[in-house]
């Protein structure tokens, strides 16, 4: 399985961005497919999943009400939607076997999409 995420960019405060990841290879319905983000020089934390088999969703509180994850047959997306300055970071999309916070419980990575929101 590989991952590849595109779509982020620049925007104002109060915008909306619509990133995506792209999934080849084979897909398993039991897994959940993330996002994280990390800002320079912070840690690389939480944003959102999706169950691939029953479309649940879990979020961070940060971005809960104003973020939306889905997914169609190979790609998942990431609405951004009221963005703050807060929100810039590089954003990763990850799959795992289960909802964890942890970076390290998740076992393939694409490579990050910028999103740099202004004030």
């Amino acid at each position: 399985v590989q991952l590849q995420a595109s779509g982020g960019g620049l925007v104002q405060a109060g915008g909306s961005l619509r990133p995506s990841c792209a999934v080849s290879g084979r897909r398993f319905s039991s897994y959940v497919m993330g996002w994280f983000r990390q800002a320079p020089g912070k840690e690389r934390e939480f944003v959102g999943l999706i169950r691939w088999g029953t479309r649940g969703t879990t979020y961070a509180d940060s971005v809960k009400g104003r973020f939306t994850i889905s997914r169609d047959s190979d790609t998942m997306y990431l609405q951004m939607n009221s963005l703050k300055s807060e929100d810039t970071a590089l954003y990763y999309c990850t799959r795992g076997r289960e909802f964890s916070f942890y970076p390290r419980d998740y076992d393939i990575w694409g490579k990050g999409t910028q999103v740099t929101v202004s004030s």
